[in-house]
């Protein structure tokens, strides 16, 4: 049987209920999809490494273990759960043609997708906040920002983020597929599961609504003002030397958030203009989901010089024990 269509099994009341989805991966582009196999496994693999490697000095480097490198150590895990939750996926559609998913596992990918992504909002907000207080109130920093409060604020992020995104695949679930069961896309993306839902989805659409304006939405607001009261902090410094070092300190940070929030908005206005050009918001679905990922680690080790160190101490601690078990 062919993997791209279902027998749908009748039920008593006669109607016709779907037991898989199919994801047919990028749409328009289906025949030669699978060249860009490559290049995702590569940025795939990328993000696994460059994530771990930072993850790993963090934990091993006693000098990074402050609180912007804490929320950094976070951040890695997350891109590390978010790139491992669809890049599996997609490359089996694109190598072994394996596009069948499960109702069960279609749910359980979109829940993850979502707290992983909304938990990377949240962590950037936690490393917004740590480099306002840092630069505008430096006296209080290390009263603030103790152990205790990094603990809370990130148990407090994945507590928020796990339980606002239990509603999207609930709601999912509970929708009635009785027909088409293909999804043109390589992802159980929300909108793309419930559009195939032959009941009303209204209450679907509004929740991905408030997910993405009111806790994303005001996680992007919150960041930018951190950063606006940052710039207007650091102009006022009277030394060119200080505003030098706390410019290059967030320099870092704001390059992601504005590609991490830019990225966001452009998948966004992009699912406009879905039915004319249906491959443009997938491709970039699955892109943001992976660039970040890859691109975070690559930024942090060429910007932040302490990090740089406890890698080349790390590499060169890793040397020594190899030529010493020779």
């Amino acid at each position: 049987m062919d993997s791209s269509t279902t027998v749908p099994t009748v039920t008593n009341s006669s109607s016709l209920h779907i037991s898989q989805f199919i994801l047919m991966g990028l749409p328009g582009i289906h025949e030669w999809q699978h060249w860009l196999s490559l290049p995702l496994a590569l940025l795939y693999l990328l993000a696994l490494a460059a994530n771990i490697l930072i993850f790993i000095t963090i934990q091993h480097e006693p000098t990074l273990h402050e609180p912007m490198y804490h929320f950094l150590g976070v951040l890695s895990l997350v891109d590390i759960g978010l790139a491992t939750t669809i890049m599996p996926k997609i490359m089996a559609i694109f190598w072994f043609d394996a596009k069948a998913i499960s109702l069960p596992e279609c749910f359980a990918q979109m829940y993850v997708i979502h707290c992983f992504f909304c938990m990377e909002s949240g962590i950037f907000l936690c490393m917004a906040v740590d480099r306002y207080i840092a630069i505008c109130h430096p006296l209080r920093y290390p009263s603030i920002v103790t152990n205790a409060f990094m603990v809370k604020v990130t148990g407090f992020m994945v507590l928020r983020n796990s339980l606002v995104t239990i509603p999207v695949p609930v709601l999912a679930a509970q929708r009635l597929y009785c027909s088409k069961n293909e999804i043109d896309h390589c992802l159980c993306s929300n909108l793309g599961v419930i559009s195939l839902a032959c009941d009303d989805i209204t209450v679907n659409k509004f929740y991905q609504l408030f997910l993405a304006w009111i806790i994303v939405g005001s996680d992007m607001a919150l960041v930018f003002s951190s950063y606006a009261l940052i710039l207007h902090t650091v102009l006022r410094l009277n030394s060119a030397e200080a505003m030098s070092k706390a410019l290059s300190t967030c320099s870092s940070h704001f390059i992601l958030i504005l590609f991490f929030y830019s990225g966001i908005i452009v998948v966004s206005v992009t699912h406009l203009v879905k039915e004319k050009i249906p491959l443009i918001p997938v491709l970039l679905n699955v892109l943001h989901n992976v660039i970040p990922p890859a691109l975070n680690p690559m930024v942090y080790a060429l910007r932040m010089h302490e990090l740089r160190l406890g890698f080349r101490r790390l590499l060169g601690g890793w040397r020594i024990v190899h030529l010493l078990q020779k």
